[in-house]
Formats: C-alpha cells, structure tokens, sequence
C-alpha cells in the first residue's frame, strides 16, 4: 500500500506540473459556461470516470452533459474529449472542422494538433506491479485528479466572472 501511495504521490506531483495546460482547459471550458453554451464531456472506456463525476457527481459541473453523436453543437459549445489513447480522434477531427472550441485529455502518450488544449498524461504503463502479477494502470484516478483540478480552477475563473 505505501508504494501504490508514494507511486500515486509522484504521478499527481507530476501532472501538477502541467498546470499552464490544466489552466488552459478550465478558461476554455469556462467560455460555455460564461457564454450560455453547453460543455460536452466525451469521455471513452475507462475514462468515462470522469463524465460520471462531472455530470453525476455530488457537485455536477455547471452547463455540463455528455456527449454523445446526436448531440447538437453550437459556436458557443466546448467540448472535452477524454481518451486512453487517441479513441477520441475522429470526434477531434470532426469538431475542427466544425470551428467548434475543444481541448483533448489523453491517458498514454499521445499528441493531437486539432484541439486548443493537449494534455497528454503519458501514462503508457502501470506504475505498481503487485505480487501476483497484476499491475495498477492509474489513467481513470489521474483522469480525475485532473478533472478536480480544472474544476477548481473553472470554479475560481466563474467567481470572478460574477464579479
């Protein structure tokens, strides 16, 4: 357990380091918010933790729903594509081409032009390897240690904004 934990300790220490882009993607999902658009959250396989917190969770994200491939975008939309990979890549491309505003969070290492923001966790293998040869692969909690983060900052950007 102290290892998982100390491992866990310096993913999340590093992650913080990506504060700039974590930013990034909170003022972007802001402008909806601000701008009475809807944020959409397009999360795939494991990553939908993020969705079920952001849309389910004790406090839902404010102007928040779920993507999904009938929904109707507008200009003053955001959408938030979460992957283990590069599964959100179509969507990426369909967005761009459609001028609407997104950022894109990967899991694994992995880089997109298309969106605003990138933020690519680089979580490309487990990072605890247990005595019976099962191995902690930790993208859905640092899916949602960066969700928490945007959301803070997205919370304090919306203060001001009242202001």
């Amino acid at each position: 357990m102290k290892i998982l934990s100390e491992q866990l300790n310096g993913l999340f220490q590093r992650i913080a380091q990506q504060e700039e882009a974590i930013e990034d993607i909170a003022r972007l999902l802001a402008q909806a918010a601000v701008g009475e658009g809807t944020i959409f959250i397009a999360a795939f396989g494991e990553m939908k933790a993020v969705a079920i917190a952001a849309l389910e969770g004790t406090e839902p994200l404010p102007s928040a729903r779920e993507w999904k491939p009938e929904s109707h975008l507008t200009s003053a939309d955001r959408v938030f594509i979460l992957a283990k990979k590069d599964e959100g890549e179509e969507l990426a491309g369909r967005l761009s081409d459609a001028a609407i505003p997104f950022a894109m969070l990967s899991a694994e290492s992995w880089q997109c032009d298309l969106p605003e923001v990138m933020l690519s966790l680089g979580i490309d293998k487990g990072i605890f390897p247990a005595q019976s040869g099962v191995t902690v692969v930790p993208h859905a909690m640092a899916a949602l240690y960066v969700y928490h983060s945007i959301r803070a900052k997205m919370d304090a950007m919306l203060r001001e904004e009242s202001y």
